[in-house]
């Protein structure tokens, strides 16, 4: 078990190794593309929560403008 264990870890060190360092590396290209899509992605969810925003002041406001006309009606 121990032989086995060793070659699966000399062979996995070994692929590593062969992998050349540049590969390895990020490129400026590849950030640039990595933060566009970030920010991409954290304009969706800000547009996501501010449309969940608007539509609970929505319900809110038609709330209150109905427990105002009850309020109305009672006096």
């Amino acid at each position: 078990m121990k032989r086995i264990a060793v070659f699966i870890l000399l062979v996995a060190l070994s692929v590593a190794c062969v992998i050349p360092a540049q590969a390895q590396r990020t490129t400026t290209e590849e950030n640039m593309r990595r933060s566009r899509k970030e920010a991409k992605q954290q304009q969706k969810v800000s547009r996501k929560m501010s449309k969940r925003q608007r539509k609970a002041m929505k319900k809110y406001e038609k709330a209150q403008r109905k427990a105002a006309k009850a309020n109305g009606r009672t006096r």
